[in-house]
């Protein structure tokens, strides 16, 4: 039984051993100047108190040992009791040091849950998590690479794990399975189709792990569209493609970047769907511009399953199962 005590004993960080062992040091000089100088400690809570304030301070001078035996148990106190204090706050001081730079390191694991874990660090990430912190409610994000030495941000709401991200070891230590969404960054800096092959093998680390968490990744060869939908990708983003549709946007508008400001926009007026009311089934798309006329969002296309009909016409019908797009 002792045996095991002190098995368990040795277990437990060494900051609880320092002060257990402390605690029992006063302890033991509080009883036993008690037993010492009966007269001058009346009672255990005297020697306990005088033992304290000998070891920590210099002493306030309200019980003072008169024997030979209390003053060298004083000395003892004095010379072993302060050592103690003193390396229990050293080590305390140690530990959140150590704690706060495993933590910059991104060498520790992110406990809570309903976050953001955003993979890789470059433009685009720098940017949503900029837009994300600096929003009316900010959410807690924790960010995945495997270049970086410490957090690049400073923001208290980003969270860093440094590591592979096809690697269980990383994802568990960003929590992912509890996370709320994962966006997959592509690598600009390798090859396209490189970087897709690590973006899939990424999203399939995570979907083999956590199936159920949703993921958007960025893809940027148009023939990987497939492999990352077969991989369990709830959304692809096509980068090159949506860069090719605003070069092309600026072409015909003769360099004014219509397109651009009109996005622009967007990222201050969020994009928000909405389940179509029963009461809206059956109706065409005008009568339901009527009914939005007197809301703060501006209704712009129909979602039917996989297909989005951006400003249908006026006679579109509304089916069960729709969803309103609109601008808020």
């Amino acid at each position: 039984m002792p045996n095991r005590l002190y098995i368990q004993f040795l277990r437990l960080p060494v900051q609880v051993r320092i002060l257990f062992i402390t605690l029992f040091f006063f302890l033991t000089f509080g009883v036993g100047i008690r037993f010492l100088e009966p007269d001058t400690f009346v009672t255990v809570y005297d020697g306990i108190w005088w033992a304290i304030i000998t070891a920590t301070t210099v002493g306030y001078g309200d019980f003072v040992p008169h024997s030979l035996l209390g003053r060298l148990a004083a000395v003892l106190l004095i010379l072993f009791g302060a050592g103690l204090v003193s390396y229990y706050f050293v080590s305390l001081a140690t530990a959140a040091v150590t704690k706060q730079n495993a933590l910059s390191e991104g060498k520790l694991a992110y406990k809570g849950t309903g976050h953001m874990v955003i993979v890789g660090w470059n433009e685009r990430s720098r940017e949503i998590i900029s837009k994300l912190n600096n929003s009316g409610s900010p959410i807690e994000i924790v960010l995945i690479d495997e270049t970086l030495d410490e957090n690049p941000t400073q923001s208290r709401y980003v969270h860093f794990v440094q590591g592979k991200p096809h690697v269980d070891e990383t994802i568990l230590k960003g929590n992912v399975p509890k996370a709320e969404m994962v966006l997959i960054t592509s690598d600009h800096s390798h090859e396209e189709l490189l970087a897709d092959m690590n973006s899939i093998l990424t999203l399939l680390t995570i979907k083999g792990i956590c199936p159920e968490v949703k993921c958007i990744v960025e893809i940027l060869t148009p023939e990987q569209v497939v492999n990352a939908k077969r991989a369990g990708a709830d959304q692809v983003l096509q980068s090159n493609k949506l860069a090719s549709i605003f070069m092309l946007s600026s072409i015909h508008s003769r360099g004014t970047g219509l397109l651009l400001d009109i996005i622009g926009g967007l990222q201050e007026n969020r994009l928000a769907s909405e389940q179509v009311a029963e009461h809206m089934v059956g109706r065409t798309f005008a009568e339901a511009k009527v009914v939005w006329a007197g809301r703060e969002k501006l209704l712009i296309g129909i979602k039917r399953g996989e297909e989005l009909v951006i400003n249908p016409p006026l006679a579109f019908t509304i089916e069960p199962g729709d969803e309103f797009i609109a601008i808020r």
